[in-house]
């Protein structure tokens, strides 16, 4: 699994990185003329030397406090900053990309994982300090968030990542601490009948319990030593139906009745509605996956549009 996160994320930046970049120029001059970069630049594509009339309206900017020019060690801060806000944005983006494409919302909604919960937390932290720094350093003003290309789409990119950070604050201190309450209380519930998803729920992992299903029946192998941290010999993984695998064991069901039993196995169509809680964490959970491909979407618009 962790392989697998791993080699996505490498996927990821290496498309970031590699994929080519034209290099482009401030929009304002074409927003307010209608004339095309070549008549600020002496590329066709922008950036580089600019002309006399690119000169021209630069200076223009400055004196307006439009424009606001960088030393070269300047240049080299706002790049290092640049470079570790798109590292973290990878990671981050990443991360949300894995767990929602590959492992499903339901691999969180049983109880938020702390490590995914750090890596949130300290990925938003560096984008919010890198993103600021950058923001201070590209805009001179609020008047290039209203009346430019550039400042608009770069005012709906920091709207959304400010809704972002507002979900994953309702989500760690309000929605996560009523998912992991109700994980102690299901714990807590030892004899009763379960549904396959709520089997799944009991994989040995974190401090859960461990439980197994054989013939319709589900069993606590808890305490088993051949079940430690919810793995057996390192190829049966609990919170399963193991009924069919069974029969391929070199052992028979002998191992497996003694075990205690927590209740009969139900069908999933018997199993009861989701609490509120359930929902407003899924809702939360796609309305995040949606708002990164809007962000991706908005970072394109910048650099190919």
């Amino acid at each position: 699994m962790i392989r697998t996160y791993a080699l996505f994320c490498l996927m990821v930046l290496f498309v970031v990185l590699v994929l080519p970049i034209q290099a482009f120029c401030t929009e304002d001059y074409a927003g307010e003329t209608g004339r095309a970069c070549r008549t600020c630049h002496l590329s066709p594509a922008g950036g580089g030397t600019l002309t006399a009339s690119g000169e021209s309206f630069r200076d223009e900017l400055r004196a307006k406090g439009r424009d606001r020019p960088l030393n070269p060690i300047q240049h080299i801060v706002r790049f290092i900053i640049g470079y570790l806000h798109m590292l973290t944005a990878v990671i981050w983006f990443g991360t949300i990309l894995y767990v929602h494409l590959l492992l499903k919302p339901a691999y969180a909604a049983r109880g938020l994982p702390k490590g995914e919960l750090w890596l949130g937390w300290v990925s938003i932290a560096i984008m919010a300090v890198t993103g600021t720094l950058l923001t201070i350093a590209r805009v001179p003003s609020w008047y290039v968030f209203f009346h430019t290309r550039f400042g608009i789409l770069l005012l709906i990119k920091i709207s959304l990542f400010i809704v972002m950070v507002a979900a994953a604050t309702l989500v760690t201190f309000v929605i996560g601490p009523k998912l992991k309450k109700r994980k102690e209380s299901k714990t807590r519930q030892q004899k009763r009948d379960l549904t396959p998803e709520e089997v799944s729920e009991f994989d040995g992992k974190e401090g859960r319990p461990a439980y197994i299903v054989f013939r319709k029946t589900v069993y606590d192998v808890t305490q088993s030593k051949f079940w430690k941290k919810g793995s057996h010999m390192e190829r049966h993984q609990a919170g399963a139906d193991l009924t069919d695998l069974l029969k391929q064991a070199p052992h028979g069901e002998d191992n497996i009745l003694p075990m205690p039993v927590v209740g009969k196995l139900l069908a999933s169509s018997e199993k009861r509605g989701k609490p509120p809680e359930i929902r407003v964490f899924y809702f939360f959970a796609y309305m995040n996956l949606v708002i990164v491909f809007m962000i991706i979407f908005i970072i394109a618009l910048w650099r190919w549009w």
